[in-house]
């Protein structure tokens, strides 16, 4: 990976396809603007429909030409799943980007009545990659690139309690929804590799980046003393189009290979690099087990693979 690489190393997109998910603000539409800017038709995948059209609407703004659309997207309702990938037309895809994600919230259930973190972070993107597979199966050199973080250090994932509804503690539920992440880009590196597809499936994480997350939680939950302890965070925080870079880079640079995680090259900022990844987001059982019970909570199985 070059020391220096930014988002002017991107290569062309023209003719490509992307879809972003939570492409509305931070990372996401950080990552939307630059592949448009690159000649990229996207999707921006959002829950919020205000939001993600004025999105769609600022990228237009600052990239003359930008082919940028909104479509409607709640991880957190696999009905919408569906219906977002049903309503997928185009015989191709060349880029999931499966950045949207919820950190550190009060204990919740998703409208199919798993833990919120879990099931936004984890299965809706399991969900909505195994129904856009044909597309991507049928695109040579398509990517899938999962947004994880270096926080999945926090915890394992727990294959018997894996909604949390034994104990819940914020950061452990985040930190196994995010090594959730790297084994499901793992298994699915590995089962693409024996069908012999070209399919890369690669992660990414931000490092320290100014977004939202850090502070809806205690928003949620109007814990104004911790939101401005949260917020303090994004000051030291480097900017979000920078935590983009190791997403764009895993998404277009060449010769990103299947199982890849690229973050910041310190650590938590600076241009994209090789990143620290637990010995256990690599272990084929611990994937293939995960990957057995997505398929069972979400319904989705991946045909050809």
């Amino acid at each position: 990976m070059s020391h220096g690489w930014s988002a002017r190393d991107i290569p062309d997109q023209s003719g490509r396809t992307a879809v972003v998910t939570g492409a509305n603000s931070g990372i996401g539409l950080h990552t939307a603007r630059e592949l448009a800017r690159c000649g990229a038709r996207v999707l921006l995948a959002c829950r919020d429909e205000r939001r993600g059209k004025e999105a769609a609407d600022r990228i237009r703004y600052a990239v003359r030409g930008a082919d940028v659309e909104f479509a409607a997207l709640d991880l957190a309702d696999l009905s919408s799943v569906r219906e977002f990938a049903a309503d997928y037309r185009a015989d191709t895809l060349d880029l999931l980007i499966n950045n949207a994600g919820v950190m550190a919230l009060p204990y919740g259930r998703t409208a199919d009545g798993f833990e919120t973190q879990f099931g936004v972070n984890h299965l809706g993107h399991f969900a909505l990659t195994g129904l856009l597979l044909p597309k991507l199966l049928a695109t040579e050199g398509a990517r899938v690139v999962t947004v994880s973080s270096g926080m999945h250090a926090l915890a394992d994932i727990d294959m018997g309690d894996l909604n949390s509804e034994r104990t819940y503690h914020r950061w452990i539920a985040y930190g196994r929804s995010k090594t959730a992440n790297l084994l499901f880009v793992h298994e699915l590196a590995r089962r693409a590799a024996a069908a012999g597809s070209t399919l890369v499936a690669a992660a990414a994480h931000p490092g320290l980046a100014a977004t939202d997350l850090h502070t809806a939680g205690a928003r949620m939950e109007r814990r104004r003393a911790v939101e401005r302890v949260m917020g303090l965070v994004n000051v030291l925080a480097q900017p979000a189009s920078a935590g983009a870079l190791p997403t764009l880079y895993a998404a277009t640079a060449p010769g990103v290979r299947p199982d890849w995680f690229t973050g910041p090259r310190r650590g938590r900022r600076g241009a994209p690099g090789p990143s620290w990844r637990a010995d256990r987001t690599r272990d084929d059982v611990a994937g293939e087990r995960l990957w057995v019970a997505s398929e069972q909570l979400t319904g989705v199985t991946y045909p050809g693979l």
